[in-house]
């Protein structure tokens, strides 16, 4: 454990890092550079990381420390905030990169804090749990409760720009990448298969969980094509998906009838890409419908304990899929609608922007 002076003075270099000026870093760029890394772009592209890494992730932590209704002091927020003020010593501790050694090195130092950070949304999502409790359930919001969601909105949508620098830079070290595919961006991803990779995935936790699963049927042209970051296709619509699968499945599960499939289609269109979920499980109630982005609100009727036992993917339960998917969406300058249809179904609407040569900055 640090001693006091040390922490002290972390604590002070993290305040000075967080009041510097983050750099935005365009589509083209992470295009140019990864297109044909070379000893000089990677090195490039790993001093420039060295420097701008720890001014995104001290700011990160100072958002931790200020949050209202007590948020800032639970178990879970304390751990998460520790994680980001580690990285950032770990950083800042790096010498300089100056060589290709020191540029393999400080690749797989980021690679770790990759890792480190992988359960940050999970961790986040017990602390907003124990606020929950604390609240006396999601109905009772109180007045200033719109400052955790739109923290925890900038939050997130910073921590996806933190990863996907650290990931299309150690992507790029890939020794036999994928044709077209540059860093984290496959230039001619399918989205059909990216939706039926996904709903396979959703449907195995459903069968899991319930025994059962609804069917999913994929509408679309095998054959198309888009520039677009995979895992975050995969994430978004394993969400969409799962939450389809259980509003069905529990609609459906003591009734005579059978359920009826979730649909997905893929619509190849003039500005957008947009991919259409809808499912015939109830619907949403209009009263629930503007409380569906925020961070305390879930679908689930009964949403489970989240705590370090339980560590799997579930069902539903823990508000943060379709917030954190439509942040995902945004994140190249798409969106994610809910249209709800009490009684009958729910359509999400996907809209999904062409990863072009876009020299707009990136979160």
């Amino acid at each position: 454990m640090a001693s006091e002076p040390v922490a002290r003075a972390v604590a002070e270099e993290v305040a000075r890092w967080g009041a510097m000026r983050q750099t935005g870093v365009s589509l083209r760029y992470m295009m140019e550079f990864g297109a044909r890394p070379t000893e000089r772009t990677l090195l490039l592209a790993a001093q420039f990381l060295h420097k701008e890494l720890p001014i995104r992730i001290a700011r990160r932590a100072l958002d931790l420390e200020s949050l209202p209704f007590g948020l800032s002091s639970k178990p879970a927020i304390l751990k998460v905030r520790d994680w980001y003020v580690d990285s950032f010593r770990d950083i800042r501790s790096f010498p300089e990169v100056r060589s290709k050694e020191d540029e393999l090195a400080f690749t797989q130092m980021i690679k770790m804090i990759r890792v480190r950070h992988t359960n940050v949304v999970p961790t986040i999502a017990l602390g907003m749990q124990q606020l929950k409790e604390d609240l006396g359930g999601s109905k009772k919001f109180p007045l200033g409760i719109d400052e955790i969601h739109q923290f925890l909105d900038r939050f997130y949508m910073s921590r996806i720009g933190i990863r996907m620098l650290i990931g299309q830079h150690v992507a790029w070290h890939d020794p036999d990448p994928e044709p077209g595919v540059i860093g984290l961006i496959n230039t001619k991803m399918s989205p059909m298969t990216v939706a039926r990779i996904a709903s396979e995935d959703a449907r195995a936790i459903c069968m899991r969980e319930y025994g059962s699963a609804p069917d999913v049927d994929i509408y679309g042209d095998p054959d198309f094509t888009f520039p677009y970051v995979t895992p975050h296709l995969h994430l978004m619509i394993f969400e969409l998906v799962k939450n389809s699968l259980r509003a069905v499945q529990e609609r459906y599960m003591n009734s005579d009838k059978h359920a009826p499939p979730v649909r997905i289609i893929v619509a190849d269109g003039a500005e957008d890409v947009t991919i259409k979920i809808s499912d015939e499980g109830g619907g949403i109630p209009r009263s629930g419908l503007s409380r569906i982005f925020t961070y305390l609100y879930s679908t689930a009727e009964n949403p489970p304990d989240l705590d370090e036992h339980n560590e799997g993917v579930t069902m539903a339960g823990y508000g943060y899929g379709i917030p954190i998917s439509r942040l995902y969406a945004r994140y190249f300058g798409g969106d994610l609608q809910i249209i709800s249809m009490e009684g009958y179904g729910t359509d999400a609407y996907l809209h999904l922007s062409r990863l072009g040569d876009s020299e707009e900055p990136l979160p």
